[in-house]
C-alpha cells in the first residue's frame, strides 16, 4: 500500500508543478486594446495539494483528496512586495467560499497560493458564506477588503433554505496575513453586493460605491452603481446612495450591473471596470465595460464605450455559472501596463494585459451608446464614410478591408 500511497504522491505532485509553472503566452491578434491569455492562470487545481490531501500514509493509505476544492474565482488584486497578488475567492465542494492569496512574479503566470488560507475574523453575527473581496491600498495607510458577506435569511419560512441577506462586509490589514475585521457597512438598501471602497478621501470621508438592491438575486427597484459617503471606517454608515451609472433597458446592464475594482486614478479622470448583467433564454449573461468619471466630480461619467469591454469567449462560456465574466481586480503598474484579472463562468482566473494609454483611447475614442438600432447602425455608416475619407485624401488603397465587404 505504501508503494501505491508514495507513486500517486509522486504523480500528482509533478502533475501540480507542471501546471503551476507553465508559462502562460498571449493570444494572437486580438483586438488592440487588451491581450487575452492562453491558459487561466488560477483553478482548482492549482491549490496546494497539502490542502487537499492527508499526507500520512497511514491515515491516508490509498492518497485520496480528502477535502475537495470546486472552483478559484473573483480575485480582488495588488501590487505587494514587487509581486502580483490575489485574493482569490477559493469555493469547496461543501460550497462554501473562502479567501486565498496567491502571487506570482510577473502576474501572467506562474502564480502559487501562500501556505495557509485567511480565516478572517467575524461579527458578532457569524456569516455562513463570504466572497468577492475588492482590496483597496487607501490613502490612510491601510490595505481594506470589502467583500461580500452572506447569510440565512431569518424572516425566511423553514421550507425556504435559499433566501438570503447580502451584506458588505469589511476588514483591513497592513500585511495581507493579520486582518482586522470592521463593522458591516450600514445602508439603507435591503441589500448589498459589489461594495468598493474609493483610495482617497472626499471632503474628508470615505467613499463608497454601492449597488443597492431589493433581494437576495434581483436588483428590483434598486440597482445602478451608487456612491455615498461615511464619516467612518470602523462603522462605516452610508445615509444617500446616489446611482451614478443606472441599469437601462436593451443594454448589457439592462438587469444589474455593479463595480468592479477600485478605480484608477489618471489625467483624464477615474477609470472603472464594472459589470453588467442582462437576462436571455439561456439565464443570466455577465459582462465587462469601462466608463471614465470626473476627477474632481465622481458622480459625473464623461466617458463611456458602447457595449462591453470584454466577454466570455471559448472555453470561458462553460463552468458552474455559464456565460459569465466577473472581475473585481486589477493592478496598474508605474509604467502604465494594466493587468486585468477576471473569473470566467464562476469557476477559474485569467489575466488580460492592456495599458493606460490603450485603455484610455478606447474609453474616450470609442463610440457611446445611443440606444435604438438605427443609431448603431449609423454609427457604423460615420466610420465608413470617415475611413473613405482618410483614404481618398491620403491616396492610400486598403486593398485588406474590402475583402469582407463589397465598396460601393
Amino acid at each position: 500500500m505504501t508503494t501505491l500511497f508514495d507513486n500517486r504522491l509522486r504523480a500528482l505532485h509533478a502533475h501540480h508543478e507542471s501546471l503551476v509553472s507553465a508559462a502562460n503566452l498571449p493570444e494572437e491578434l486580438g483586438n488592440g486594446v487588451i491581450k487575452r491569455y492562453q491558459h487561466p492562470i488560477l483553478t482548482a487545481a492549482h491549490t496546494p495539494l497539502p490542502w487537499r490531501y492527508d499526507l500520512n500514509p497511514a491515515t491516508n493509505p490509498y492518497c485520496m483528496e480528502r477535502i475537495g476544492i470546486n472552483a478559484t474565482f473573483n480575485a480582488g488584486a495588488i501590487k505587494w512586495n514587487d509581486k502580483y497578488v490575489l485574493v482569490a475567492r477559493v469555493e469547496g465542494v461543501d460550497r462554501k467560499s473562502f479567501f486565498a492569496v496567491a502571487e506570482s512574479p510577473n502576474g501572467v503566470d506562474n502564480f502559487r497560493f501562500w501556505e495557509y488560507p485567511i480565516v478572517l475574523p467575524e461579527t458578532e453575527e457569524p456569516e455562513t458564506n463570504i466572497y468577492d473581496m475588492r482590496l483597496t491600498k487607501h490613502a490612510d495607510g491601510w490595505i481594506y477588503g470589502l467583500f461580500c458577506t452572506e447569510r440565512r435569511d431569518s424572516a425566511a419560512p423553514a421550507g425556504d433554505q435559499a433566501a438570503a441577506v447580502a451584506r458588505c462586509g469589511i476588514a483591513r490589514t497592513k500585511d495581507l496575513i493579520a486582518w482586522e475585521r470592521l463593522a458591516d457597512l450600514k445602508t439603507n438598501s435591503a441589500q448589498q453586493r459589489n461594495v468598493v471602497l474609493h483610495p482617497e478621501f472626499v471632503s474628508n470621508k470615505y467613499a463608497f460605491y454601492t449597488r443597492p438592491q431589493d433581494s437576495f438575486i434581483e436588483a428590483g427597484m434598486g440597482g445602478g452603481i451608487g456612491f455615498a459617503l461615511s464619516n467612518s471606517i470602523e462603522q462605516a454608515e452610508v445615509t444617500e446612495e446616489v446611482i451614478i451609472d443606472p441599469k437601462r433597458y436593451h443594454t448589457v446592464y439592462e438587469t444589474k450591473n455593479g463595480l468592479g475594482p477600485a478605480p484608477i486614478k489618471t489625467e483624464q479622470g477615474w477609470l472603472h471596470l464594472a459589470h453588467g448583467v442582462r437576462n436571455t433564454a439561456a439565464g443570466l449573461r455577465y459582462v465587462l465595460y469601462l466608463f471614465l468619471t470626473d476627477l474632481h466630480d465622481l458622480t459625473r461619467i464623461i466617458h463611456k464605450p458602447a457595449g462591453y469591454f470584454i466577454a466570455p469567449e471559448g472555453e470561458e462560456r462553460v463552468g458552474d455559472v455559464s456565460n459569465v465574466v466577473f472581475s473585481n481586480g486589477w493592478i496598474a503598474d508605474a509604467d502604465g501596463q494594466v493587468f486585468i484579472y477576471y473569473a470566467s463562468s464562476d469557476t477559474r482566473m485569467h489575466v488580460a494585459t492592456s495599458t493606460i494609454a490603450q485603455l484610455l483611447d478606447y474609453v474616450m475614442h470609442t463610440p457611446e451608446d445611443g440606444f435604438q438600432s438605427s443609431a448603431s447602425a449609423q454609427t457604423i455608416c460615420d466610420l465608413i464614410d470617415r475611413n473613405k475619407e482618410f483614404a481618398a485624401t491620403n491616396e492610400v488603397r486598403f486593398a485588406a478591408t474590402h475583402q469582407n465587404g463589397v465598396g460601393y
